[in-house]
């Protein structure tokens, strides 16, 4: 959610529980101006808040010309410092999947975590049981790195690519009708597109490729691994990940107000392919 947003969740993502106090968020908001001040940022995002045992971690975003190639992370344990999030190492993306302890809120703290399997993750196939050592830091770099890229959204027709190829907020994005909000056709994920230029604009009939350069949520895999509620009589739509529980996205109807948010404990749902099977 945008900064200004911070202010106001309980008339967003309020609507599924997850609020922050209003101390909490008066704190949040100025410091994340400060932080947008101090690093010249076009626009600066409050990503979520990851549970830890002894403390929390709050993650923050900005950038300065791109949306999405250009975005900077940041994360604090008290709303007020904020340190750089490093570029997560191919290292943590393999080995973050397999750790399953709670984070702990310290940064430097470095864990060993057994692959206990023959895995395909690795360049080297393992056949014996191996200790891998990952800090927390880095742990945490890949898992908002994970959440980022497999559950943030936002509504068709909220980012523009300009001719040069920078992606831009749209300033004249108007909202989502109450009938295109109930389609998952009408969200994309807020990364860069993975499939063929071509592919997302040959699925829409009144396609634009300033705008339908991103993958839709409807052709993700498995079908139903996303789920969309109308509430506040038909004014606002909730968009919720089944594999990342905690993460919501929400739209107010008719309106440029959009965002997502992520409050969990960093642990993807490995079990939600198997939920959706259909019974026999």
């Amino acid at each position: 959610m945008n900064l200004e947003s911070v202010l106001g969740t309980l008339e967003t993502t309020g609507y599924v529980g997850h609020v922050i106090c209003t101390e909490e968020a008066m704190v949040l908001h100025n410091s994340l101006l400060i932080l947008q001040n101090e690093n010249h940022f076009r626009n600066t995002f409050f990503w979520g808040r990851i549970s830890g045992v002894e403390r929390d971690y709050y993650i923050a975003f900005g950038y300065v010309t791109d949306a999405l190639k250009g975005r900077v992370y940041y994360y604090s344990r008290d709303c007020v410092n904020w340190g750089l999030l490093p570029n997560p190492t191919q290292h943590a993306k393999k080995v973050t999947p397999f750790c399953n302890t709670k984070f702990q809120g310290d940064p430097a703290l470095v864990i060993d975590i057994m692959i206990e399997r023959e895995e395909t993750t690795w360049d080297t196939p393992l056949y014996k049981p191996e200790i891998k050592k990952l800090k927390e830091e880095d742990r945490l770099a890949a898992t908002v790195h994970m959440i980022t890229n497999e559950a943030a959204l936002v509504p068709r027709g909220a980012l523009f690519t300009k001719p040069d190829g920078v992606v831009v907020e749209n300033i004249s994005f108007e909202g989502l009708t109450l009938l295109d909000s109930r389609e998952l056709s009408s969200y994309q994920h807020y990364r860069m597109p993975t499939r063929k230029w071509n592919t997302n604009l040959l699925t829409r009939d009144d396609y634009n490729y300033a705008t339908d350069f991103l993958d839709p949520l409807d052709i993700d895999i498995p079908e139903g691994c996303w789920q969309i509620q109308i509430l506040a009589g038909d004014t606002i739509a909730i968009i919720k990940s089944l594999f990342w529980p905690g993460l919501y996205a929400y739209h107010v109807v008719e309106t440029p107000k959009y965002g997502f948010v992520y409050f969990g404990s960093g642990k993807k749902c490995l079990d939600t392919a198997f939920m959706l099977l259909p019974s026999s």
